[in-house]
């Protein structure tokens, strides 16, 4: 194992948390803008740029969680309406990460791929600024009614929804499996 300090990059990607409880502080759109631009520069094949977003923020919250409390059971909405009400108007800011759905395999796992890098690239730049993120893929995000109030369109994939917002609480880290352990080389 290499004992030489970490780059900036790699202590970035290494100190990263997923944050879920945050302070009620406005994120400035400014600064959000700033990140997703900066996320853009995510490696994506043939520069298509296959990502679109749907942004919430103060009181377009409230869609927001109507979208999600509508796309629940009427038994899990009896049972979780007050608690994720309260949680999702106290996240300062909630980002929906789409995709085309392209229909050819090869295309469709290059985007993918892609969006997924500038989710990741998004969380490590949002992090080096102090804000928090954590990446969803709740249930909601794949019911026709959360997909349809929010304005995904037929043909587009959810890839993920970020709660975003300066931290309340920084969890600890936890243990990561070395990669020896789940590597196979062949020489």
């Amino acid at each position: 194992m290499n004992n030489s300090p970490a780059s900036p990059v790699a202590q970035a990607i290494r100190e990263r948390r997923s944050i879920r409880q945050y302070k009620s502080t406005p994120v400035p759109q400014e600064l959000l803008l700033s990140l997703m631009n900066t996320a853009n520069w995510a490696p994506n094949h043939a520069l298509r740029e296959p990502w679109r977003f749907i942004q919430y923020k103060g009181a377009a919250r409230e869609t927001f969680t109507e979208a999600v409390l509508g796309a629940m059971s009427k038994e899990e909405r009896q049972k979780y309406e007050i608690q994720r009400r309260k949680e999702y108007m106290t996240i300062p800011v909630h980002l929906i990460v789409v995709m085309p759905e392209d229909p050819r395999d090869k295309q469709w796992t290059e985007d993918f791929g892609a969006v997924c890098s500038w989710i990741q690239s998004f969380q490590l730049a949002a992090w080096e600024q102090g804000l928090g993120v954590v990446w969803k893929t709740n249930p909601y995000m794949f019911a026709p009614f959360f997909r349809e109030a929010v304005g995904v369109a037929p043909g587009e994939k959810i890839v993920g929804v970020l709660h975003i917002g300066y931290p309340e609480v920084i969890p600890p880290a936890k243990p990561r499996t070395p990669a020896e352990a789940r590597l196979t080389v062949h020489e």
